[in-house]
């Protein structure tokens, strides 16, 4: 009985890329971190949020998402943080956003189909490709994929880099296959992210060497000096209200798509498919340690490849977890390589 295609997706191959190992441990062994990036977890409240505002355009609804999704916060430091973020961001960004000029087709849309031999037009029979756009919107009679990004920093750079995003002109070509709808760019939806952190205040302790700090300096022997309590909540939202209030805490970047680069990341990720085969049937899938820290922390499996997979490792620090789950879940932010 002939094996069914494995089902792959972009992040698998633009991981298999960067490191063929990686893909072993996440894709065949099906190994994830017992402790997850916390990035991803306000990726997908906003990604959640985001969907909501644009089948129903009711705020109350998106907050209460971001609540539901943060219902540990009050014991939770991390998802506080990412509450008084996510609410701030999406209270602003329907007030940015109150009407589109874009119809909306579909979103979460889902996709699925064969990776085809550019050469000779003949299907893989190892090989599938699925993904999920975040949706499809119609501007002016013409289709656009609709994607969500959030960042650091919203700047030329950044905007210039957006043309390298690989992932999703792969997926416009998959989405125009699978759904006969002509895809005539990206319309790119950034929301960047901000850096402020809510006032902890200081202790008594820290507020008394302060105190005397100040003592020592003064010419009087006198101070004003109170102690700083802890930033409340509402001061807090204020203060992020204050920030997402300046313009360029959204942006939204349409590129056109070419045919010529569809051709191109099609017989790339042919390429891709032959070399994990070889790699498969060799058993043998290399290391690319210029890739341990390439993000300038370790990479989610540094220490299986430095402990040799030891089975202790495996036990005390990762789970089994069965792949694609960005098919099954809202898609976390998106990520840099390319094919």
């Amino acid at each position: 009985m002939t094996a069914s295609p494995m089902v792959s997706t972009y992040s698998m191959w633009a991981l298999f890329r960067n490191c063929r190992k990686a893909v072993d441990w996440r894709y065949l062994q099906q190994l994830v971190p017992l402790q997850r990036d916390r990035n991803l977890h306000f990726g997908s409240i906003i990604h959640e949020c985001l969907q909501a505002w644009h089948q129903r355009r009711d705020l109350d609804e998106v907050l209460a998402i971001a609540s539901h999704l943060c219902a540990n916060r009050l014991q939770d430091e991390n998802q506080r943080r990412d509450w008084h973020l996510a609410t701030a961001m999406m209270r602003a960004y329907a007030a940015r956003y109150a009407m589109d000029d874009f119809e909306v087709i579909a979103l979460e849309k889902n996709f699925e189909a064969p990776i085809v031999n550019p050469a000779t037009g003949a299907a893989s029979r190892s090989f599938v490709l699925a993904g999920k756009v975040d949706g499809i919107v119609r501007i002016g009679g013409e289709h656009f994929i609709l994607e969500h990004k959030t960042a650091g920093q919203v700047d030329g750079d950044y905007l210039e880099k957006l043309w390298t995003d690989f992932q999703i002109t792969i997926y416009a070509h998959y989405i125009e296959q699978t759904m006969g709808i002509p895809i005539t760019g990206i319309l790119y939806n950034v929301l960047m992210k901000a850096k402020l952190q809510q006032g902890k205040g200081e202790t008594e302790e820290q507020f008394q060497a302060r105190r005397t700090e100040l003592l020592a300096k003064s010419k009087t022997g006198k101070t004003t000096a109170k102690r700083k309590l802890p930033e409340s909540d509402e001061e807090f939202q204020q203060r992020l209200a204050e920030k997402y209030a300046d313009p360029e805490t959204f942006h939204r970047e349409m590129l056109y798509l070419s045919r010529d680069r569809f051709d191109v990341l099609r017989a790339e990720l042919w390429e891709l498919t032959q070399a994990f085969l070889e790699a498969k049937r060799r058993g043998i899938f290399y290391q690319n340690t210029a890739f341990c820290f390439n993000y300038q922390r370790p990479c989610q499996y540094f220490a299986l490849c430095r402990s040799n997979g030891n089975p202790n490792v495996i036990e005390n620090f990762y789970q089994r977890v069965p792949p694609n789950e960005e098919l099954r879940a809202v898609p976390n932010e998106s990520t840099e390589p390319a094919f």
